[in-house]
C-alpha cells in the first residue's frame, strides 16, 4: 500500500482526485491519500471530506476536456481513511504518514518540494514542467537517481487516448515513418487579456511563467512521443498583452503587468530528419483559432487529422476504430489498464506501478528534463536570434534566459 501525501490544493487538484477515484472504482487498491498540504488549512479542508470544510472554488474553465473545468471531487469520495492536513510541506514530507508525494504546486516550488522529498526518502510525482530551470531539473534527476527513488513528471498528454492510438499507428507501420508535425492554437483560452487560470505567477518571467513553459512543454512532449527526439529548435516568443486582469477574492477586478511570454511560434527538427511547427497563444482578439482541429501528423504513408487516418490510396479510417479492431489485447491492457482511459488516472497509475516495480515511469524525470529543455530552447532561441540545439540547453552552454530565474531561486 502506497501512502500518498499531496502538496498543493489549488483548482487542478480536483482533476487529480477524479483520476484517483477512477482508479479505485476500477479496482486498483494499491494506494491511499493520507495527507493534504496547502498554505492555508482551509484550502486543504476543501478537498478532504465531502460535506465538511469550506466550499471548493468554482472551476475557472468551461472548455470541454480542460482539467481546470473539473470540480466537486473529494478524497472521501473514494476512501474511508482519514486524511491528515498540513500547512507546512516540509513537516508533512518529513514526519507525515506518507511514502510518496504528489507535488501540484506552482513551478517555483517543484525543486524545493523535490529536495524535501529526497531528504525524507520519498518518491515523487511532480506537476509539469519538471522545474523552473534546466539546472534545477538536472539536480532533481541526479539526486533521485542516486537515492534510488522514483521521480516522475505529471505529463498527461502522452496518456490521452488519441496520443496512444497514434503511437500505435506508428508502431504497427500503418502511418509509416513520422515526417511532419503541426500543432497550434491562438486565443482559445484566456483570450485576449485574462490572467491564465486566475494565477498571476504564470505571467511573471522570474517565476518561470509564460506559455512556453506551461502549454509549450505539453506540445513538445507530444511531439517527442510521436516524432522522436528533437535535435534543434528555432523559436519566437512575445508578450502580446502586457496587462491582464483577474478577479480577486472579493470579486473585484485586478490588473497586473506581465513580462512572461503569452505567445510563441517554434519550428523543430528531429534527429531522424522529421520537422514540426508549434504555435500557442493566450492572446488574440476576435475569437480563438485551433489549427487543424488539433495535432496533425504526416507520416510516410498518410496523415492523421482530427480523429481520422487518411492513407495515400485515399481511404479514410477512424483511428479509434482501427485501434479497437486491430490492436492486440495485451497492448490494449497496457495502454488502458482495466479499460481506464482517463489520462490523469493512467498517468498516476503508471507512477504507482513504477514505484512497486522499481522501474522508471513512462514520464520519468529524464523525460521531463528533455521536455523542459525543448521548451527553454524556444525562449533561448528568441533571445539569441538563432536556432538552438537541445544539447546546448541541456549542458548549460546556452542559458541566458534562465539566468534571472536561477538567480531568483538561488540555483547554482
Amino acid at each position: 500500500m502506497i501512502r500518498i501525501g499531496i502538496v498543493g490544493c489549488g483548482r487542478i487538484l480536483a482533476a487529480h482526485l477524479q483520476g484517483y477515484r477512477i482508479l479505485r472504482e476500477a479496482g486498483f487498491d494499491n494506494f491511499r491519500i493520507t495527507a493534504l498540504c496547502a498554505r492555508k488549512i482551509e484550502d486543504a479542508q476543501m478537498y478532504a471530506k465531502r460535506g465538511e470544510g469550506p466550499a471548493q472554488r468554482p472551476p475557472v474553465s468551461q472548455s470541454p476536456g480542460d482539467p481546470l473545468a473539473i470540480g466537486d471531487e473529494y478524497v472521501s469520495d473514494f476512501q474511508d481513511e482519514e486524511v491528515a492536513l498540513y500547512t507546512d510541506y516540509e513537516e508533512m514530507i518529513a514526519n507525515g504518514p506518507v511514502d510518496a508525494i504528489n507535488d501540484f504546486t506552482p513551478h517555483g516550488l517543484h525543486h524545493l518540494v523535490a529536495e524535501a522529498a529526497c531528504r525524507a526518502d520519498k518518491h515523487l510525482l511532480t506537476q509539469k514542467p519538471l522545474a523552473v530551470t534546466v539546472a534545477a531539473a538536472k539536480r532533481m534527476c541526479d539526486t533521485f537517481e542516486a537515492a534510488g527513488l522514483t521521480l516522475a513528471v505529471f505529463e498527461n498528454w502522452s496518456f490521452k487516448e488519441k496520443a496512444r492510438h497514434i503511437r500505435w499507428l506508428l508502431d504497427t507501420g500503418r502511418l509509416g515513418d513520422p515526417q511532419i508535425f503541426l500543432f497550434g492554437n491562438v486565443g482559445n483560452w484566456w483570450t485576449p487579456d485574462q490572467v491564465v487560470a486566475q494565477t498571476p505567477w504564470r505571467h511573471v518571467k522570474h517565476l518561470a511563467g509564460g506559455i512556453a513553459l506551461d502549454l509549450g512543454v505539453h506540445q513538445l512532449h507530444l511531439a517527442r512521443m510521436l516524432m522522436g527526439e528533437i535535435e534543434s529548435v528555432n523559436g519566437t516568443a512575445a508578450v502580446i498583452e502586457n496587462r491582464r486582469h483577474y478577479p480577486d477574492n472579493a470579486g473585484y477586478t485586478q490588473w497586473m503587468d506581465c513580462d512572461a511570454d503569452d505567445t510563441f511560434n517554434a519550428s523543430f527538427k528531429t534527429h531522424t530528419g522529421g520537422i514540426g511547427t508549434l504555435t500557442a497563444s493566450w492572446a488574440g482578439h476576435g475569437g480563438g483559432t485551433l489549427f487543424g482541429g488539433g495535432p496533425v501528423l504526416y507520416g510516410s504513408k498518410g496523415r492523421v487529422l482530427g480523429d481520422d487516418l487518411t492513407l495515400d490510396d485515399g481511404t479514410v479510417h477512424n483511428i479509434a476504430d482501427l485501434f479497437s479492431k486491430h490492436c492486440d489485447p495485451e497492448r490494449k491492457e497496457r495502454e488502458f489498464p482495466r479499460g481506464v482511459t482517463n489520462d490523469f488516472a493512467t498517468a498516476q497509475l503508471d507512477w504507482l506501478h513504477a514505484i512497486e516495480e522499481k522501474r522508471s515511469p513512462q514520464t520519468g524525470g529524464r523525460v521531463g528534463l528533455l521536455d523542459l529543455a525543448s521548451a527553454f530552447a524556444i525562449l533561448e532561441s528568441d533571445l539569441t536570434g538563432r536556432r538552438i540545439d537541445i544539447d546546448e540547453v541541456l549542458d548549460g552552454t546556452v542559458s541566458a534566459y534562465q539566468v534571472p530565474i536561477n538567480e531568483h531561486y538561488q540555483i547554482q
